[in-house]
């Protein structure tokens, strides 16, 4: 089983299980003719254990059905239908950047990008295209991973039968075992290679280069990027990759997951059709030993990146060992997680309070098989990094010199258990792409797939044993034992740093006295109480059978869908007030601090701190954001808790805390944050681009450091306190709810709220802007990497409802317009690795509405950027395009529109703002007809209307002193 966050299935704050469906009989699903299961010695069929499980004692998740081929290849195949009619494939090579030799560097994740291309029995990039025609979205539905332990192919086939599954599994079939290794291929994806290289080259990388080097000094991981060199990609050959190809594209080295809505009987024989033939002559490469954390290579390092945050990483490294996946072993991870999670809150709670660091955490993770590490990962408050070490090291040496409270284990337990019970709560909904992915992962780390109730059960099984001298073992052994590492990133360089770090580590260091949770009895009465519940004055149907529009005496709304699509899951939106349109377009206002200082700030008298232990060990949340016409509080919940989480709502509503240790806190984020942004191409179009494409509109505007420093606790308390206040309520509840029930609940609780005053939106704010046309680009700066650039190429559109079919059909065209930019710019000439084309229509104001065009390039390859997407655009307008290259575009669109379409956070979505404006509901009930009846006359059309040369507008991301060629 799969325990760490960073290899999970359920991401959570600390925990993560490998969770995979329901169990069936295995009895009914073994096919005698596969070899994969073997018996103990002496033991009876009954003994027997699928291949995954031959090393463990965890009940087996008999959904899958397991399997062998002769050659070695590896299976497990499941019937999930979820989302309806799609089957997802990973295939799983055991080969990545820790199997090259030292000239092969990057070989594997090369080997990657060549088999995608296709294979001598696919001409090439003609696999994109047959998927394209059975509705793959390439990118999302069709993709490929290479790690340092092995390269997973993925495919999600929606509406997959035997024909298109058969297809698809010989394509996959053909990448792997013969696929088209010539020079000409390979000199094409030396280009894109080369291209993804420079793209992904920067700041980040550096860090991580300089991170893998140090803390995995003396292995095969420290000099073993997946990307690989300049001069080892350069020096690959046809000969050279297929020498790679031979040693490690074996079926022996190869497993397949299928999960999906398909007779897991026929998938298994369609697998075996074009797998079983595959057959490799000679002997393949022995796995290369991965080395353990050396104790001789330096303790310390200090990397300096100009422009970068400081920060600091602690490591204590022990030996990475491939051990039985039993109970008791998962069960010690468990307690492991638990210790961790107790540490993580005092030092986030310290953090919160406005200390030496603005974020701290700790982590348990087994690195790609070469290390077991814990790490302390600490992004100091301002310069004095050195304090913030003291402090957090006091911190855990607290953890390390007494046990915790039973209390502190108490709700670590309540909030690692819900979790768990939560994905038992929706097992039938979860995704056969997870499952999926799942399964393959568990090979990657050589452990297992449980059921969600048989990981609930070893969970709860070891309580018994998370005793608080348990957790006290536990925090000493993972804070202690192995080699220890620490790394300093500056951005500054300063003498003496080296051995100023070495100091501090080597400083004594006493147990922090103030660090330990004190005990607090919260309950949902300690929120602020309301009056009487409002009475409901209409309720009526709309939009889909089912949905509901209710209105209480006090004005809230609610739209109500009452379902059982998604099994003990609720969706919540509250929408409230105008959201962007509440703010000028020329004086900016701290609007920007809200998405993590409101909820940060708590509830009356209630800090962030009890509002944890309020929600603990519930399926409680509260997520802020801003939306064009209003402002939106988000969660998912259950049908145990959506009526408390409705009160937690409407009480942040109705008395909002106004806590300035967030507002202190927001402030230090975002200026890290701000100082990292010039130091790449990237990074200037994340701060200016959105502020340049709608005019220079405030709203869309990056605070500048001078505004970020002014803000104080008064100021944002000005900005926020009346919106909150004012302004109507729309409510969306959209889940497994009894319906009477869920509008008594409303009516209880924002119904019980005084009726709000609401300030009208000035006619100013309710406009969106384009910038003027420009003959040449507008030219920015960024302080990186000099072979970096970035170029955007804009057209305004529109916005509004006047022309609804028209901003649908923009989706066609955009999709066209980004295929052929990816097989001109990528594919073929290898100028740009991730050309992009969106279309933005706000159905919010009747204008603003823009396609854009975005990509990284080289600054000497930016004018023929240019041409090639005003090229490509002139060209959309001229010759109509053809049936396929429509059909190419429609039918991911139309696949990913049913699968959107299966759960109720589609519906929600295309429902916000309809109980004001009956428009949203119309738009909602024409979207397919709209978007997907569409002709190649449309979108010549659509191209000829809206990609007008006269109207573009365009940048250019470019290094300091290095002009455009």
């Amino acid at each position: 089983m799969r325990l760490t966050s960073r290899r999970s299935a359920a991401s959570l704050t600390i925990l993560a299980l490998l969770l995979s469906g329901s169990p069936l009989p295995l009895a009914a699903r073994t096919d005698p003719s596969v070899a994969g299961a073997k018996a103990a010695p002496g033991g009876s069929q009954a003994d027997i254990r699928p291949w995954l499980y031959e090393n463990s004692d965890v009940p087996i998740d008999t959904a899958w059905r397991f399997g062998t081929l002769s050659n070695g290849l590896r299976y497990a195949i499941r019937r999930n239908g979820v989302p309806p009619g799609q089957v997802s494939i990973r295939l799983r090579i055991d080969a990545g950047s820790l199997m090259e030799r030292p000239d092969e560097q990057g070989y594997a994740h090369f080997m990657e990008h060549l088999s995608m291309r296709g294979s001598r029995h696919v001409p090439d990039g003609e696999s994109k295209r047959i998927w394209q025609r059975l509705g793959v979205t390439f990118g999302s539905d069709s993709n490929a991973a290479t790690t340092p332990t092995g390269t997973t192919y993925a495919l999600d086939l929606p509406q997959a039968n035997q024909t298109s599954l058969g297809e698809s599994l010989k394509i996959l079939a053909g990448m792997m075992t013969d696929p088209n290794i010539v020079d000409s291929a390979v000199d094409a994806e030396r280009a894109v290679v080369l291209a993804e290289r420079r793209e992904s080259d920067g700041p980040q990388m550096r860090i991580s280069d300089a991170s893998r080097q140090h803390f995995f000094a003396g292995q095969p991981l420290a000099d073993h990027a997946p990307i690989g060199t300049v001069a080892t990609l350069n020096a690959v050959t046809a000969a050279k990759a297929e020498a790679f190809h031979q040693r490690w594209y074996r079926p022996e080295n190869t497993v397949i997951a299928i999960a999906g809505d398909i007779d897991p009987a026929l998938a298994e024989q369609l697998l075996k059709d074009n797998f079983a033939s595959w057959q490799d002559s000679g002997k393949g490469a022995e796995q290369p030993d991965f080395g353990e954390p050396d104790a001789k290579a330096p303790a310390t390092r200090v990397v300096v990146e100009p422009g970068s945050p400081t920060g600091l990483t602690m490591a204590w490294l022990r030996p990475w060992k491939s051990h039985a996946d039993t109970i008791v072993y998962n069960q010690d991870k468990l307690t492991d997680m638990l210790a961790l999670q107790i540490v993580s809150r005092r030092l986030e709670q310290a953090a919160r309070a406005g200390g030496s660091f603005l974020a701290a955490g700790v982590d348990q993770q087994d690195i790609s098989r070469s290390a077991d590490g814990t790490f302390i990962t600490i992004t100091p408050t301002g310069e004095n990094w050195d304090k913030a070490l003291a402090d957090v090291r006091a911190i855990i040496e607290d953890a390390k010199a007494a046990p915790p409270t039973q209390q502190e284990i108490d709700r670590e337990y309540a909030q690692l258990d819900t979790a768990l019970a939560i994905q038992v709560e929706n097992a039938d909904t979860e995704a056969g792409a997870k499952q999926a992915s799942d399964l393959v992962s568990a090979v990657d780390i050589r452990e297992t797939t449980v059921s969600p109730q048989a990981a609930l059960d070893i969970f709860r099984s070891g309580k018994p044993a998370m005793t608080p001298q348990k957790i006290l073992d536990c925090t000493r052994r993972l804070f202690s034992a192995g080699v220890f590492r620490a790394m300093l990133i500056t951005g500054k360089v300063e003498a003496g740093q080296d051995q100023k770090l070495a100091a501090a580590l080597a400083a004594p260091v006493k147990a922090a006295t103030n660090a330990r949770l004190a005990d607090k009895a919260v309950t949902m009465d300690d929120l602020p109480k309301f009056g009487a519940p409002a009475t409901v004055v209409s309720r009526t149907p709309v939009g889909l059978q089912g949905m509901e529009s209710i209105t209480f005496s006090n004005g809230v709304k609610l739209t109500l869908f009452a379902n059982d699509a998604e099994t003990e899951k609720v969706r919540i939106n509250v929408r409230f007030g105008h959201g962007q349109q509440a703010f000028s377009p020329t004086k900016p206002v701290a609007s920007w601090a809200g998405d993590y200082a409101l909820v940060a700030s708590g509830i009356g008298k209630l800090g962030q701190r009890e509002l944890d232990d309020l929600t603990n060990g519930r399926r409680m949340g509260m997520q802020f954001s801003t939306d064009d016409d209003a402002f939106e509080l988000q969660a998912v919940t259950r049908p145990a808790d959506y009526k408390d989480q409705l009160r937690l709502f409407a009480a942040k509503l109705y008395q909002p805390g106004w806590d300035p240790a967030p507002i202190a806190r927001v402030k230090t984020g975002a200026s890290v944050a701000y100082d990292a942004m010039s130091r790449a191409p990237d990074g200037v179009l994340g701060r200016d681009l959105n502020w340049l494409l709608h005019d220079k509109d405030v709203r869309f505007r990056t605070p500048s450091k001078a505004e970020i420093n002014a803000l104080t606790p008064q100021s944002f308390r000005q900005t926020w306190e009346p919106i909150l206040a004012s302004g109507p309520i729309e409510i969306q509840i959209f889940g497994q709810v009894k319906a009477e029930e869920a509008i008594q609940a409303v009516a209880a609780t924002f119904g019980a709220m005084p009726a709000r005053p609401d300030v009208p939106v000035p006619a100013a704010n309710k406009v969106q802007r384009f910038p003027a046309h420009v003959e040449q680009p507008v030219i920015l700066r960024h302080d990186g990497d000099k072979e970096q650039a970035a170029a955007v190429m804009a057209w305004p559109t529109s916005g509004g409802f006047a022309l609804t079919k028209e901003a649908r059909q923009l989706e066609i065209l955009t999709q066209i317009f980004n295929d052929r930019l990816f097989d001109k710019l990528r594919s073929t000439e290898g100028a740009a690795y991730s050309p992009s084309v969106q279309n933005s229509w706000p159905f919010s104001y009747d204008s603003g509405g823009y396609i854009l065009v975005t990509s990284q390039v080289r600054p000497d390859r930016v004018n023929y950027f240019y041409s090639v997407v005003k090229e490509t655009a002139a060209d959309l307008a001229k010759t109509p395009i053809s049936a396929d290259e429509l059909q190419r575009a429609v039918a991911p669109m139309r696949q990913l529109l049913m699968r959107a379409s299966t759960g109720n956070a589609f519906w929600m979505g295309q429902m916000e703002g309809s109980t004001h404006d009956p428009r949203y509901v119309q738009a909602m009930q024409t979207m397919s007809q709209d978007l997907l009846n569409v002709t190649p006359a449309d979108i010549q059309a659509l191209a000829t209307k809206y990609l007008v040369p006269g109207k573009s507008w365009s940048a250019v991301v470019l290094p300091q002193g290095v002009a455009a060629k």
